[in-house]
């Protein structure tokens, strides 16, 4: 029988998983406020737990801004020099 492609890899199970464990399910229960010590650990409630993509856009926006104004620089600079040579 052959190994999964996904075991295969170390730290392949690391990546995002749909599913949280109890104790997982606790931690974000606690961090969001819902959760006290004397609630049971049976039937706890849904918790939220999506891959965010949140940002992607904004910090791709931020990279191309500064290598224009890299860019820009680079050429402010360029007649610059070129009139200390005269």
């Amino acid at each position: 029988m052959s190994i999964d492609r996904s075991l295969k890899i170390k730290g392949a199970l690391k990546r995002h998983r749909n599913v949280l464990t109890r104790a997982e399910r606790i931690e974000k229960l606690i961090e969001e406020e819902r959760w006290s010590e004397e609630d049971s650990l049976l039937g706890l409630p849904k918790v939220a737990h999506r891959k965010s993509h949140a940002g992607r856009k904004e910090k791709a926006a931020a990279e191309k801004e500064a290598a224009t104004e890299v860019v820009a620089g680079e050429e402010a600079e360029a007649p610059v020099a070129e009139e200390k040579q005269d």
